[in-house]
Formats: C-alpha cells, sequence, structure tokens
C-alpha cells in the first residue's frame, strides 16, 4: 500500500522498525495506553496502538482505535487502508469493502486497494461474485502489481506473478527493489492460494515472504499476521 501523509509515514516506519515480539509489543501498547489516559484527544496514539493491536492480532481492538483516530481526524479517512485491512481480518468485511472504495478518491492506481476489496468481497460473497465487480486500477508500475492484479482478476497464475518478481530480480532496481519485489510475489500468491483453500501453498509462500524478503514496511506484519492466522487455522 501506498503512503497517505507525512505524519503516517513517520508513524509506520516506526511501527514497520519495531520488533515484533509479543513483549516489546506489550510495552509498546502499555506507553501508548499511559498517553491515551493522559490525552484522549492524542489522535496519532490511537493510530499506533491500532497498529499494535494488529501485530498482536487483536483485530477488534485495531479496528476501534483506528475509528477512533478517524473520529478524531476525518480528513485521514480516505486515504486509511490500514483500517481496510483490520476490517478484513477482523470479518467485517463490507467496512473493508466500503474502506477500500473510499481509497479510490485518494489513489485510484493502487492494485493493493482493489485486490484487498476483492478479499473482503471474496469472503462474503465468492470469488466469481467478487472478480464481476473488481475495481479498475490505473498505472500502478510496481513490480509485480499489474500480475497480481490479473491474478485475482483470473487472467494469470501465481507463477507468472512469481515469474514477474524473479524478473526484477535478475534487472537493476538494486538489491531492496528486488527483495521488496520478491516480498510482495509471496505475500500476494499466499493470500491467493488461501482465498482458493490451498492452505499448504499458502503457508509456504507466505513463510518465504516473512522469513527471506523483511522489507522495513507494515505490510510485512500483515504477511506475519496472515501466516500466524494460517497456522492458528491449521493447528484447529
Amino acid at each position: 500500500m501506498r503512503s497517505i501523509s507525512l505524519v503516517l509515514v513517520v508513524l509506520l516506519f516506526a511501527c514497520a522498525q519495531a520488533q515484533t515480539t509479543s513483549e516489546t509489543l506489550e510495552k509498546t501498547l502499555a506507553d501508548l495506553d499511559k498517553q491515551i489516559q493522559s490525552d484522549p484527544k492524542a489522535a496519532e496514539a490511537y493510530h499506533e496502538r491500532g497498529c499494535v493491536h494488529f501485530k498482536l492480532a487483536r483485530f477488534k481492538a485495531s479496528v476501534r482505535d483506528f475509528d477512533r483516530y478517524i473520529e478524531l481526524k476525518p480528513e485521514r479517512k480516505a486515504g486509511h487502508w490500514q483500517r481496510g485491512i483490520s476490517y478484513y481480518y477482523a470479518g467485517q468485511y463490507d467496512d473493508g469493502k466500503k474502506q477500500f472504495e473510499g481509497y479510490q478518491d485518494f489513489d485510484s492506481n493502487d492494485v493493493e486497494n482493489a485486490v484487498w476489496r476483492f478479499m473482503c468481497m471474496a469472503k462474503a460473497g465468492g470469488i466469481p461474485k467478487a472478480r464481476k465487480d473488481m475495481l479498475k486500477i490505473g498505472n500502478d508500475r510496481r513490480v509485480p502489481m499489474r500480475q497480481v492484479y490479473e491474478m485475482f482478476s483470473g487472467k494469470l497464475s501465481p507463477a507468472d506473478v512469481l515469474a514477474a518478481s524473479r524478473g526484477a530480480e535478475t534487472g537493476n532496481q538494486g538489491p531492496e527493489a528486488k527483495d521488496r519485489a520478491l516480498f510482495y510475489a509471496h505475500l500476494y500468491v499466499g493470500i491467493y492460494y488461501d482465498l482458493q483453500g490451498d492452505s499448504a501453498q499458502a503457508l509456504l509462500h507466505l513463510t518465504k515472504a516473512v522469513s527471506d524478503y523483511r522489507v522495513g514496511h507494515y505490510m510485512w506484519d500483515v504477511a506475519r499476521v496472515q501466516r500466524d492466522v494460517l497456522k492458528g487455522r491449521q493447528a484447529k
């Protein structure tokens, strides 16, 4: 996902760089609780606490904090894709769908926005129905986002997405760009397989995204959470 403001860029960078151990996250959560108790209108504290709750897989709590943040900063609503992702994991698929639709007014070139809206719709009404109403996206130049979009549309296979990311790996983009392309390929291929009901392939790709390509972005935590949710589902 793309950033939405300078303030949120700073907050998301801090979230992404923080260690993701439960102990560290719980300490950060306690500090944010104190900050909010001291100043109940500390908008950015609600946003950061929403990030922490998400990393701890406390999705309902994450939604509550992001909702409160939007109450305090209504101008940030359209671009708040993190809220849409928390809605998805909280099982609030209609709310997630609406959030991602609103994001189109902020950035109509973001493939990830269309994919997450698709995921909300697929969970609520099935993949064929979601494909009939997939958002049209402009020119997202990030590799392999165009292939990711076509995969969820049913026009390309996971192998095509991975091949595109390997093309980036052999290009002249530098190691960070290569790792980023491979991370997003394995993240969305893993999510795609999960939606298709293939848990084994989903876990394989999500584990690779998390273990091999630790990008400094909130979406790495999304990959880790998705992997852990899948592991928990398999353990039942």
